[in-house]
């Protein structure tokens, strides 16, 4: 782990403590009171009755796109690679108009035939099949397990900056490292309002959590810019960063036009059809709710991120540029010490130049503030996963398959017990990744995030195809989404823990290629369209009487919910 330890840094003294307990009594005060008005049906469980407005459907949809990755990956990615990442920023309008067009059709089918997953609108389409449902509680599994590994370590990332004199903490006649105590304080708190809230706990958190991810953005920039000598100066410096730096493919060759391209396209839809997000269209009020969140998003969200994530990451490779060591790009000694340390740049960054911009005093204050930022952009998003994954192993697995008569009471509370079990194991894997720092599914943040994304990725031609082309049929949703599956496995660092070293290398020489040229999602994706066409046209599709009655129902908007 990193050995940062600035002047800024070291006199941070008990500011970040204070602000960090205040921080979670206001989190675990959100989650007593849904919990005080929650009805404890499922409905109200995972959709918070269905009645959320604009801001807060708005804030929390944002809150569960920008995760730790928008802070720390994506930052870190900006500083290794130079300014050919800006073109990731395209991903955010159209994840807005993924929004807007997507989310208004799944809203008026959960609204019109009381869906709570993604699986209840895609498995009802295709006929209940109980394979199809599972295989798409499947992706929804190998989307959300990432996602929490990645807030868990950003949770012990954030501890080691905040605290770095703490050596030890004692408890329960065990000792833990700084990086340890963060990720069990980070998973136990998220884990005990989702628990005990649910949904409405979820978004009224989000909507805290998010405004202060959005304010620390804001912050972030501002302060960057006014380090580097004020804007004209900044752009100025940029200008003179390494030709490698400055265009494509970038500084490690990683990003070529079509791999950039395909992220853009597939990284913006995949997050907006999990499914965290998918049940957020099923939360909202009324179409009209999602169109105005949609706008808010592809409007507000693109600038925070240039201004934000952009112009921090560049600043850094300004000020503090990455070397070279035998052929490694490592950070410079200030961001960290290893390759696996790049994801914390925006910290470090912030730690060193706030307090001398602020003084030590308003200073310590402002970064305290802006990490505690930071920990709620993972919370935000560790808690709709979290979530999310509850309500599909409830609903997709135990509802239909183990006990498909138990009551309301009883599915809520296997739920619950769905979110210790899935916060244990989130938390088991980032121990073995801290132990074992050449575990390389584990090893960076961002990585975890394109590798999810892949898996969501997968749900895409299905749920185009449910609402607006209806010519599938089961056995091409079946056989596409198993194809995509397994392709999207082959491209990730998985396949040597699965298959072995011996078959993972003799692949890799292909994989890499294809990895180096597109994004993985699309590969992935692209062949699961291509099976699913195909097998569709030999098979039988949806009888006519169900295809009409999906359009009628496509076609109907059945007005806004009161406000629960």
């Amino acid at each position: 782990m990193s050995s940062f330890t600035s002047m800024a840094a070291l006199q941070m003294g008990n500011t970040p403590v204070v602000i960090l307990v205040l921080y979670m009594i206001m989190l675990l005060t959100f989650g007593i009171v849904a919990y005080l008005k929650s009805n404890n049906s499922e409905e109200d469980y995972y959709l918070a009755g269905r009645g959320q407005g604009v801001l807060v459907t708005a804030l929390t949809i944002m809150a569960t796109f920008f995760s730790s990755a928008a802070m720390l990956g994506i930052p870190g990615l900006i500083y290794k690679d130079g300014m050919p990442f800006l073109f990731f920023a395209l991903n955010l309008p159209l994840a807005g108009a993924a929004i807007y067009i997507l989310g208004s059709r799944i809203w008026r089918l959960g609204r019109a035939r009381g869906y709570v997953t993604p699986a209840d609108l895609i498995t009802d389409y295709y006929g209940g099949s109980a394979l199809l449902r599972t295989l798409v509680a499947l992706v929804g599994f190998l989307y959300v397990i990432p996602y929490i590994v990645m807030q868990i370590k950003a949770g012990g990332y954030l501890a080691q900056r905040m605290f770095p004199d703490t050596e030890n903490i004692s408890a329960f006649g065990m000792e833990f490292g700084i990086f340890e105590a963060g990720t069990i304080a980070l998973s136990i708190l998220t884990m005990i309002y989702v628990l005990i809230g649910g949904m409405r706990s979820v978004a009224w958190t989000d909507v805290v959590q998010g405004l202060l991810l959005l304010t620390g953005m804001m912050v972030a920039g501002l302060a960057t810019v006014i380090a580097m000598g004020g804007p004209n100066s900044f752009f100025q410096q940029l200008s003179q960063l390494p030709v490698e730096a400055q265009a494509l493919p970038g500084a490690t060759g990683g990003w070529s036009p079509w791999k950039l391209m395909t992220i853009c396209m597939f990284a913006s839809l995949s997050t907006m059809v999990q499914p965290g997000q998918w049940m957020r269209y099923y939360a909202a009020r009324s179409t009209k709710t999602l169109k105005q969140s949609a706008l808010i998003f592809a409007l507000f969200l693109p600038f925070c991120f240039l201004f934000g994530v952009m112009l921090v990451g560049l600043g850094a490779r300004v000020i503090y540029p990455p070397s070279a060591e035998s052929g490694t790009l490592l950070p410079h000694p200030m961001i960290g010490s290893s390759a696996a340390e790049f994801d914390q740049v925006v910290v470090a960054m912030l730690q060193e130049h706030i307090p001398l911009l602020l003084g030590p005093g308003i200073g310590v204050v402002v970064v305290s503030l802006i990490l505690v930022a930071i920990m709620a952009a993972s919370m935000s998003t560790a808690d709709s996963n979290l979530h999310a994954l509850s309500a599909v192993l409830t609903r997709d697995v135990y509802d239909k398959f183990i006990r498909p008569k138990a009551g309301d009471r009883e599915k809520t509370w296997f739920g619950r017990a769905v979110i210790v079990v899935a916060t244990l194991l989130s938390l088991w894997l980032v121990s073995i990744g801290d132990k074992n720092p050449d575990f390389k599914p584990l090893a960076l943040i961002a990585q975890l995030m394109f590798v999810a994304m892949a898996f969501s990725c997968q749900l895409l031609p299905l749920a185009i195809d449910c609402l607006f082309i209806q010519r599938g049929s089961q056995k091409g949703a079946i056989w596409g989404i198993i194809s995509g599956i397994l392709v999207v496995f082959l491209f990730t660092p998985f396949t040597g823990v699965i298959l072995g070293n011996g078959i993972a290398d003799s692949l890799s020489g292909l994989t890499g290629t294809l990895s180096q040229l597109f994004d993985i999602g699309f590969i992935g994706v692209s062949i699961n369209a291509i099976v699913f066409v195909i097998v569709s046209r030999y098979t039988q599709s949806p009888s006519e009487d169900q295809v009409r009655t999906f359009r009628r129902d496509l076609r109907t908007d059945p007005g806004p919910k009161k406000v629960s």
